[in-house]
């Protein structure tokens, strides 16, 4: 009896890990969704920059998914760590008007105030269009209710975004806005 009890235990510890270790990775497209995978993004989408237009597919947020997230912390910095990647981009409004949109940083502005400090240490990147997402994941993430209650309502107020030409002048209003606020933050 106990001999049974005991595998039947270590088949549903087995049974379960595997239903985790499963569920923690991306999950795939069914038969009859028509999205693309992050793979075939990879393949067929081309490298959007500062000169060249929008990539040729559509693909979703949820594409990129950061693998085992565990905390905000840590989600950031995966998405952080994604802003050079010009591949990281769908797009969205529709075959008369299709737009660019910026994964990486978009989620970065969801997650907020986790996402500030790796954000201004990023503010230094050489890349045109890693600090062009730099500064727009920040304008959005300061926006962040944690943040403006800390700061008195202000936030990183940029004039133009998404242009490499604006980048030398968004760079310099994100430090002055860092070097008022940031002893007022509280950051976990």
């Amino acid at each position: 009896m106990r001999q049974q009890a005991k595998a039947i235990g270590i088949a549903t510890l087995c049974t379960l890990t595997l239903l985790l270790a499963g569920c923690a990775g991306q999950s795939r497209p069914t038969a009859d969704d028509d999205r693309p995978t992050a793979t075939a993004l990879h393949q067929t989408a081309s490298a959007p920059s500062a000169q060249e237009g929008p990539p040729s597919t559509v693909a979703h947020a949820d594409d990129w998914a950061p693998p085992l997230q565990v905390s905000p912390e840590e989600e950031a910095a995966y998405y952080v760590s994604r802003l050079a990647d010009r591949r990281f981009v769908s797009q969205y409004g529709g075959p008369d008007n299709p737009r660019p949109w910026y994964i990486a940083a978009e989620r970065l502005g969801e997650i907020g105030m986790p996402a500030v400090p790796l954000l201004f240490a990023r503010l230094h990147t050489d890349d045109a269009y890693e600090l062009m997402l730099v500064l727009y994941a920040l304008q959005l993430a300061t926006q962040d209710p944690l943040v403006t209650f800390q700061t008195g309502g202000e936030s990183v107020r940029l004039p133009t975004v998404l242009d490499p030409s604006a980048n030398q002048e968004n760079r310099r209003i994100a430090r002055q806005w860092w070097e008022s606020y940031s002893t007022q933050l509280e950051l976990r």
